[in-house]
């Protein structure tokens, strides 16, 4: 398998997990973009949100509560943005599906 994602998740690359179930696995970005930027990514290989199929929803909805509990763990009550990068011209560089958190500053709009 050449995923570096699946690769983190099956701990064949090292990495510190921040939450981790049966169904995700999230860890911290190596080129954070806030003080807080998390990533988590579903134990599933899904190249990105594009591919996600009819049997997804419960899966992209996890993705999301995993974001907020992480948020709150982190302390980040004055907000936080969660982001979903799909495909190259959404600015995805891993084909992975996964979802940024990020906070810890003020964020600004657009985005990028």
């Amino acid at each position: 398998m050449s995923c570096l994602f699946c690769k983190i998740i099956e701990g064949i690359i090292p990495s510190n997990p921040e939450y981790q179930d049966d169904r995700c696995y999230a860890f911290a970005d190596i080129h954070p973009q806030a003080p807080v930027h998390l990533l988590i990514a579903p134990r599933e290989h899904l190249v990105s949100l594009a591919e996600a199929g009819e049997e997804h929803p419960a899966l992209l909805g996890h993705l999301l509560w995993v974001a907020a509990n992480l948020a709150r763990k982190k302390g980040l009550a004055k907000g936080y943005r969660v982001v979903v990068n799909t495909g190259e011209d959404g600015g995805q560089t891993v084909d992975h599906l996964h979802v940024h958190l990020l906070g810890g500053r003020p964020m600004t709009w657009p985005p990028g």
